[in-house]
């Protein structure tokens, strides 16, 4: 039987657990009781992670939304957060997804998943790996900045100055964070057929 702390913080299927358990009489009764006293931590149906008490190690709310539901990508506030972009601490993860959208909560915290199109969904990803032990998929900051675009509603500007005030004061973004920007991830989506005069005017704005 394996010990729980072996999974470290990635998340368990029930079927796997069960496996992992085949040595007690009822390892259906056994996950119950690991929840209850909480060794192990619901995060939906079907879906476990062991305790950071458990495991020794402090959990990713990041690697979390990653297998919640899937394909998908933590973007948006989320990932403008992570780099910086945004001084407001974010307490939802979010995420993108070319599935329907979808929202769930747990005692990890809460998780939202904004649908994008399907064709568009694969620019811009990158793995972040942390302490070499685990990794999760973030939107690099460029999709972040286009994926804040494609999924606010009724968008439209028709400017560069107009994205600059939306970027800056609306969603209070400090663009001056980073460096530099790969401006290719925009030419990309651009390329997709999502929101082309939107991003051209962000294109523009960090070709600057």
């Amino acid at each position: 039987m394996m010990e729980l702390k072996n999974f470290g913080i990635v998340p368990i299927e029930y079927g796997v657990l069960v496996a992992a358990l085949s040595g007690y009489r009822s390892p259906k009764d056994k996950i119950a009781l690991l929840e209850r006293n909480g060794s192990i931590i619901r995060l939906k149906k079907g879906l476990y992670v062991v305790s950071a008490e458990e495991s020794q190690q402090m959990l990713s709310r990041e690697l979390v939304a990653n297998h919640l539901y899937g394909p998908s990508y933590v973007s948006l506030e989320s990932a403008l957060s992570f780099y910086g972009l945004i001084p407001e601490k974010v307490y939802s993860v979010r995420s993108v997804t070319p599935k329907r959208a979808r929202y769930f909560s747990n005692p990890i915290g809460n998780f939202e998943y904004v649908t994008i199109p399907h064709e568009y969904y694969p620019i811009g990803i990158r793995q972040e790996i942390e302490n070499e032990k685990f990794a999760y998929l973030i939107a690099t900051p460029e999709k972040a900045l286009c994926d804040l675009i494609v999924c606010t509603r009724n968008f439209r500007i028709q400017s560069v100055r107009a994205m600059r005030e939306f970027l800056e004061e609306d969603m209070r973004i400090d663009l001056s964070v980073q460096p530099k920007y790969n401006t290719g991830i925009i030419k990309s989506c651009m390329e997709a057929g999502v929101k082309k005069t939107e991003f051209t005017h962000l294109l523009k704005l960090l070709e600057k």
